[in-house]
């Protein structure tokens, strides 16, 4: 399938955030060593990134709830482990 407008990343923890973060998760793909998490929109996901990487820890958008991140982390590696 063709991602060429999709946000891709290999980073887990990113996107256990992104989607803890309400960023829909559109595919994982396999085909490499390293799995690549998929996502819907570039742009919005590109910013998070960003903040993800490069905000102070105690700014709005890098703020998340504990449970929402846990249960993103939960989803994800119970999609690697089904496929």
């Amino acid at each position: 399938m063709n991602y060429e407008n999709h946000f891709q990343t290999t980073n887990f923890y990113f996107a256990s955030f992104a989607l803890a973060k309400g960023f829909k998760l559109v595919d994982i793909d396999r085909s490499e060593k390293r799995h690549k998490f998929i996502f819907s929109d570039f742009s919005s996901t590109e910013k998070l990134l960003k903040d993800f990487n490069f905000s102070q820890e105690d700014v709005e958008e890098v703020k998340i709830d504990s449970r929402k991140l846990i249960t993103a982390i939960k989803m994800l590696k119970d999609k690697l482990y089904q496929g």
